[in-house]
């Protein structure tokens, strides 16, 4: 991961989902708390807010975030930042 997408929130937020494309059982329990499908996730990534909530799933569940910023080089304030960017306010 270059340190070029540390700075840009939405490219952060889409390199987390395609880690959790890549991740079946985290991607699936995604799909279940959003309430998509896999089937409509490619048209609902084009609405706002969808790489706010990718980040949110990320973000409200510290075992996963560890998990991607150790799968990934990616330092867990990267994904904070990139959150609060996106308009996702304080982790909770």
């Amino acid at each position: 991961m270059n340190e070029m997408s540390h700075h840009d929130p939405q490219q952060t937020a889409i390199e987390v989902l395609g880690w959790l494309a890549s991740e079946p059982e985290l991607l699936s329990r995604f799909l279940a708390l959003s309430g998509l499908e896999a089937s409509n996730l490619r048209a609902a990534a084009a609405q706002p807010g969808f790489l706010t909530g990718v980040l949110t799933f990320l973000m409200q569940h510290e075992p996963t975030l560890m998990r991607y910023c150790e799968a990934t080089g990616t330092p867990p304030e990267a994904v904070a930042r990139a959150y609060k960017a996106l308009g996702g306010g304080e982790p909770q």
